[in-house]
């Protein structure tokens, strides 16, 4: 063999066979790694070429349509190029893992999707795919890929390899975008049928997103904090039935004989003096009084019913859905302890109206 035989330079030959989505889509840095020049790339996106650039500095090594995947790896690309001088994080220029895309997420729409809810269109159908970035970034939207840019970026769940914004932001986001009053209630019912998240960490993030103040958000919401109590509910039926508690009365006022309403209790147990109450509020923008003075009565009742000797226990619906054994507890001990406590005032107990 001739040692001094010059070694031919890399040729994008092989980069076409290559099966996985990532390595599919790569930037023009990356490409510059393989050995390519920036006429040589051009070559290859002439037109009828086998290849085209999908966003700026950014290529698809085939020449066909590109799949809801390429598309999402295409777009994370774009929006990490500033950061990354266009070359996603890797450890290894060969490593087989997916590459890094900075502190870029997908979001939106195309997130839901990811998370698996069903009621937004298909990935492929969506013209543009949201791509959350930090405030400062200072690249712009361009193509299929739409910036989204914010002030404190969440943590992103890893789905399919690809960093996603969890589901209540991916809400927010795909709702600031969204002027249909179906299409948004469709999304946040999902949201909460769905059990992808509960109804307050919803409601918290289209309240920062300041999307409170739109008419047919704020019906859609209403629809959502019916349906998460309904849902708690439900859990807490469940609970009592699954951990053996004593049957309760269910959803009840209570009063003083000829006086006054003490308040409702979801279930209440007469014998032992002890109701659970379902806290199930959320923070509404532009409505701190109205929050501030619920959080009152609220402890106001609390206090009221404990000087009478009645005990209240307060759960809230995630609590119930990702600790009931815990919760089933707390309410056994409580009934428990009833006969070391002096008997409680006597009450009537009516049902909810």
């Amino acid at each position: 063999m001739n040692h001094n035989t010059p070694v031919p330079p890399l040729s994008p030959r092989p980069l076409r066979n290559l099966s996985e989505a990532h390595r599919r889509v790569l930037t023009t840095a990356r490409l510059r790694s393989y050995g390519l020049s920036a006429a040589e790339v051009n070559e290859q996106c002439r037109p009828g070429g086998p290849w085209q650039q999908i966003l700026p500095g950014v290529f698809l090594l085939h020449s066909g349509p590109p799949t809801s995947e390429e598309r999402l790896h295409a777009v994370l690309m774009y929006a990490a190029r500033e950061q990354t001088g266009g070359v996603p994080a890797q450890p290894g220029q060969d490593d087989p893992r997916r590459p890094v895309y900075g502190d870029a997420m997908i979001t939106g729409l195309a997130a839901l999707t990811l998370h698996g809810f069903t009621s937004p269109p298909p990935l492929l159908s969506l013209d543009r795919i949201d791509v959350l970035v930090p405030r400062m970034r200072r690249l712009r939207s361009s193509g299929c890929a739409r910036l989204v840019r914010t002030a404190a970026l969440p943590t992103p769940d890893p789905v399919t390899g690809l960093p996603v914004a969890p589901v209540p932001r991916a809400l927010a986001d795909a709702v600031a975008e969204l002027a249909d009053a179906d299409a948004v209630r469709r999304l946040l019912t999902e949201a909460v049928r769905g059990r992808h998240c509960e109804p307050a960490a919803v409601v918290r993030e289209l309240n920062n997103a300041k999307l409170l103040s739109r008419p047919h958000v704020v019906d859609a919401v209403d629809s959502l904090l019916a349906q998460g109590r309904a849902i708690a509910e439900s859990r807490l039926y469940r609970m009592v039935r699954e951990h053996g508690l004593p049957d309760p009365v269910w959803n009840v006022d209570l009063r003083l004989p000829g006086g006054p309403h003490l308040g409702g209790l979801d279930a209440y147990w007469p014998a032992q003096a002890v109701g659970v109450e379902l806290d199930t509020r959320a923070p509404r923008q532009g409505h701190r009084q109205d929050d501030d003075a619920l959080s009152s009565e609220y402890a106001r009742k609390r206090e009221h019913l404990e000087r009478l000797g009645i005990t209240v226990v307060h759960i809230t619906p995630r609590k119930l859905r990702e600790a009931r054994e815990q919760q089933a507890t707390v309410v056994r001990t409580a009934l428990m302890a009833a006969g070391d406590r002096d008997p409680a005032a006597y009450v009537v107990v009516l049902p909810r109206s």
